[in-house]
This record gives structure tokens, sequence and C-alpha cells, in this order.
């Protein structure tokens, strides 16, 4: 089996390869996507970390290729959707790099504070601004936490450690688990109204874009300061600069831009501001931990068939996988579901499975659908080998349960979702050999094939309640392709499912929230 390294990687890692029988190794860096593209094709199995871009048209050369291993957690250099189709197996190391990370954060606070930068470079032109540069202490300070995944609960710790009063906000961690580990839950609104310092430890995604904008900054006590060690354009940089200039914001420690690197950037031009080149995860030994599980999980998959923290595909071989495949799906589908319907820190998901199933083992079903309910909040780690311990560490409580009693389907999976606001039901079967259905939703009876643009939409079983969404939707050109009403038992409800070609702003939904017969609206994507 031919392994390809074709980005810097630790030493440790390369020699796992060079003594494993059955391995040919080579390490060929700084490659331009035409020289990967000319010789990928050899190549059974593929490391990378950062600088490398796996993009389509590298996969479409890769004839051969079985597996990529990220040295790392980040996978925006890898076209996932792509290697799936490929069937190409994409590996990350998810716990290598955590407490590194979480050090930075630390590191660049404190950097921040005391004035270090700034202080070094005043020192090297021979000056002695000892007045100027006076920083202030971090005792008693109120650091606040926005993410408590594995990064953000070990720089929650450091701070306490530190002496300093920790808050914590995360929407998809019960107060419960964060209170249990010592710290203070609070809203976001009172974590920027109570914190001296604000640190940002939550995945890049539609819902986190701008979180900290102008309308964020103004919330915050007068003279924080901000910390950014996860994912550029978490914060908006145009707002944030606006707050330092007013005085607002103290100072700002950034290691992530929006565009890296970022070039001549306004915020670089500001004294209270200090930067690094992404280095959250740059220590010798985060590089040595990463390369050596990047080498062991390629190891696996290409010797044992063994998958070790894959991001595509489930853990479980062949054979098994042939018979669970339109399961693993509708898991999928619902758990991506639940988390885009579901408001609220998660506390309990009960699977229960109604039916006919395979005579096999029906975790790889279980950790599909938890591991799409986790993806949709928490940053690249999750996947099918650690959903269910990542569950665990989020504080979540996960039942399973079988029954052969179907009702009116052949088999049936149910995924009860409960949190602080809300208890969720969802329900769904396959039709036939493969087709998925969802054919319920709390108390409504529908039909809806889970994929593509999708609307839910709670209205008044009343006559015109429709037509006048139908109408609205119209107006601002977008069409649908397909509705399904469902009736509530025993009520006075409908429940709308609409798949329209295009995705609906959120203008629009407001301007249907407001009509007279609609309840709410809510939009996801499957």
């Amino acid at each position: 089996m031919k392994v390809l390294v074709s980005d810097k990687m630790g030493e440790a890692g390369l020699e796992i390869f060079e003594n494993q029988e059955g391995i040919e190794l080579d390490v060929k860096t700084g490659l331009t996507p035409d020289e990967l593209k000319e010789i990928i094709g050899q190549y059974d199995a593929l490391a990378i970390r950062s600088a490398t871009k796996v993009t389509k048209e590298i996969l479409e050369a890769a004839t051969n290729l079985k597996v990529i291993a990220r040295a790392g957690i980040g996978l925006d250099n890898v076209d996932i959707d792509e290697a799936t189709i490929k069937g190409v197996a994409v590996m990350n190391t998810p716990g290598g790099n955590t407490v590194t990370t979480a050090e930075h954060a630390i590191a660049m606070m404190m950097a921040l504070t005391r004035n270090i930068p700034r202080g070094t470079q005043s020192m090297k032109q021979g000056k002695w601004d000892k007045k100027l540069l006076q920083g202030r202490e971090i005792s008693n300070k109120t650091y606040g936490v926005i993410g408590f995944g594995n990064i953000g609960s070990i720089a929650a710790n450091l701070a306490k450690g530190l002496r300093m009063k920790v808050v914590v906000f995360d929407p998809n961690i019960s107060s419960e688990h964060i209170e249990k580990a010592g710290f203070n839950y609070v809203t976001l609104d009172e974590l920027y109204a109570q914190s001296d310092y604000i640190t940002i430890h939550v995945p890049k995604m539609d819902a986190t874009i701008d979180l900290l904008d102008a309308e964020a900054f103004a919330k915050m006590k007068d003279g924080v300061m901000v910390i950014n060690c996860a994912r550029g354009g978490i914060i908006n940089e145009s707002a944030l600069y606006d707050a330092i200039q007013s005085g607002k914001v103290a100072g700002a420690a950034l290691d992530v831009f929006s565009t890296e690197p970022p070039g001549e950037h306004p915020l670089l031009t500001l004294d209270q501001v200090i930067a690094t080149p992404h280095l959250g995860a740059s220590t010798k030994e985060a590089q040595t931990n990463v390369a050596v599980a990047a080498a062991n999980q390629i190891i696996a998959y290409l010797l044992h068939d063994t998958v070790i923290n894959a991001v595509n595909v489930p853990s479980v071989t062949g054979e098994v996988l042939k018979q669970l495949k339109p399961f693993l799906y509708l898991a999928e589908k619902m758990g991506k579901m639940q988390a885009q319907i579901t408001k609220g820190g998660v506390k309990e998901v009960d699977i229960e499975y109604i039916g006919k199933f395979p005579d096999l083992d029906l975790k790889p079903i279980t950790i599909a659908g938890i591991k799409e309910l986790l993806a949709q909040f928490v940053q690249h780690e999750v996947n099918s080998v650690n959903a269910i311990s990542l569950a665990n560490e989020m504080g979540i409580k996960i039942s399973e349960s079988t029954s052969k009693e179907a009702g009116n389907f052949l088999n049936l999976i149910r995924i009860t979702i409960v949190t602080q606001e809300a208890t969720n039901i969802l329900e769904g079967t396959i039709f036939g050999k493969d087709d998925a259905r969802i054919v319920r939703i709390n108390k409504f009876r529908l039909e809806v094939i889970p994929e593509g643009h999708l609307s839910l939409i709670h209205n008044v079983d009343k006559p015109g309640s429709i037509g006048s969404m139908g109408t609205t939707l119209g107006k601002h050109n977008i069409n649908i392709s397909r509705m399904m009403v469902g009736r509530e038992e025993d009520g006075q409800r409908n429940i709308i499912f609409l798949r329209t070609d295009t995705p609906i702003p959120s203008e629009v939904v407001k301007e249907i929230e407001e009509l007279e017969l609609v309840i709410r609206m809510t939009t996801f994507e499957l």
C-alpha cells in the first residue's frame, strides 16, 4: 500500500509509516495542485495538514485513493462530499491539539493584558515606555467563554486556575452540565454584560458568522478585551475595528482572520490589537500527537479495515454497511433535522427502533443520528467514532430501545429530543428497499422526503392560510417544488412542509410569520 505525505508532518508519524510492513511511504511536500493531480493516482492513502487542498479535481484523479487523514482537526481543505461520492474515507485527529489551542487563548489574553508585544517592540527600539504600557490584573476579572466544547472547557479551567470568575454560554449544552463542571451558565447577553474578557470557542457556521457584530459589541462592558483562537469570520472585523476606535473594546487578541493571510488589514494598524498567524495548534507536542494519530489511522484502515475518527463513514464494515445503509441515511437525516428545529441545549436523546430491522447491532444507526445531531453545532471533531463520547461529555443522556410492534409501518425509528425549552418527537421509516421518509413530527402525521431546502410551518387550520403563503413566496420568485400538509391529532392546527428550489431568506420568513393564520416558520437544510 502506497502512502503519500504531502505536507510537513511530525517525524514520529513518518517513523510509524517507515516501520510498518506493507506500507510504502513517499514524502513530497510543497506540490502544486497540478503536480499533486499528476501523481495522486499512484497512492492508496494521503496524509495532509492544512496546506494541501484536496479538491474535486484532485479526487477525480485519485483513482486508487482509499483514505485521507488530516493531522489536525480542520477539514476545510478537503472536499468531503466529493470524497464520499468517490468512496474515500476522510479522517481527522480531533484530540491532538485541544490543550494547545486552549493554552494559546490564555497566552494571548495574558500578552494582551500586560502589553507584552508592544513592550518588547518598544525595548528593541531603545525605549523605556513603562508608564505608557501599564497593564491590569486578571485575578478576579470575569472571563466569558462562548462555546464549552473540548477547547472551551479547557480554557475555562485554565482561567479558573488563574483565579478568574468564569461564565459560560453554549446554547447546545445543558446548564446543568456546565454548572456541574463548576462554572456559571449565562445567556449570551448576560455574558456580554458581565465579562471583562470574552474568548470564542465555537465552530464557524451560518449561525456563528459575525456572531460578534456591532450590536454585540454595544452590549459589552466598556473596556472589554476579546480573544479569538477559533475561526476567522466569527467576529465581524469591521465592527471590531470601530469598537476599538470608540474605546468600547480595550483590546483584541486574534489568531485567526476571515481571510488568511490577512495582508494589510486595518486591525493590524491598531496598537490595541495583537495577532498571531493561526498558531493555536502549533506546538511541538500537538504536531507530534496529530502526526502519530494520522499515521495510525491510515495503517488501521489500509491493513485492518478499521475506521478511526472518520467524518464521512460509519464505523462498520462492508457487508454490514450494505444492510444498514438505508437506516443509517434515515437516522442521519432525522438527527440533522432535529438539530435545526429544536431549541435549547440538548439534555436527552431517546432512540426507539420499532418493528422489523436487520438482525444486527443497531448501534451504528444510533451513532449516525447522534453524529448528525451534534455536527450542527460542534466544531469538526464529531464523527462516527466519537459521537457518543462527545455527547456524554456534553452531559447528554442517550437511551435506546427496541420493540417488535410497528403499527402502520414495517419499521419505524423514533427520535425524541429533550432540551431545556422543549421536547420534540420525530418518526421516520423506510419505504421499499431504501426510500427514507419522515412520517411524524410531534402531534402531526405526514410524509416527507428528507432532502433539499425545507421549511416547517405551523398554521391555523382555516381556509386561505396556504394560499397566503404561496402568494408571498411567489412574490419573491421562490418556487415550491413539493408540499405536504399534516393535521394535528385532535387539534386546530396544520403543519406544512415545503420544499423549495432555493433557500428562503430570513426576511421572507419574517414576512410569512406576520401573516394572519401563520403561527411560526422554521427553515432548514437536509
